[in-house]
């Protein structure tokens, strides 16, 4: 595993290389994102059961609860397997839901076969000043270690799991 880190202005970006055939590594990050978001990263009042990443346009990202209760914190923009997903991120910079859609970044993952059995992974996480006042620490949060390098190690880590 390879890993490559870039930020801009307003954007974040993520690379990784995974030895994985390209849908394989499709399916691992939208169809066992649960394996892929930490259980830390919570915003319900109860303990995680699972992250629902739902693999079609119109899908939600949330988080269920053990009680049953949901969070949902993205919602699926496109979904183009193997080769692409882009989905919003609807958290504020106060780690809050953001209601005003035109308050709400995108996060957009590539997945390019560097050969059959290896895959490139480009996380760019863009438009972080539509959040408004404060996204500079959304982007410090979701570009730092915390943030969406933890979540493409997980992801690694998942790739390297038996299937």
């Amino acid at each position: 595993m390879s890993t490559h880190t870039q930020a801009t202005a307003t954007t974040v970006r993520h690379a990784i290389v995974v030895d994985a055939p390209i849908e394989r590594a499709f399916r691992v990050f939208t169809e066992d994102f649960d394996r892929v978001k930490p259980r830390e990263h919570n915003m319900l009042g109860v303990d995680i059961a699972e992250t629902v990443f739902e693999p079609r346009v119109g899908g939600r990202i949330y988080d269920r609860g053990v009680d049953g209760s949901e969070f949902q914190w993205a919602r699926v923009l496109a979904f183009e397997p193997p080769d692409r997903v882009l989905f919003s991120w609807d958290l504020s910079p106060e780690w809050q839901i953001e209601s005003d859609l035109e308050r709400t970044s995108e996060v957009e993952v590539r997945f390019t076969a560097e050969s059959a059995e290896r895959t490139r992974v480009e996380l760019l996480h863009r438009n972080l000043d539509r959040h408004g006042p404060g996204w500079e620490s959304l982007r410090e949060g979701v570009g730092g270690e915390g943030g969406w390098p933890l979540y493409l190690a997980r992801f690694a880590a998942a790739i390297d799991e038996p299937a």
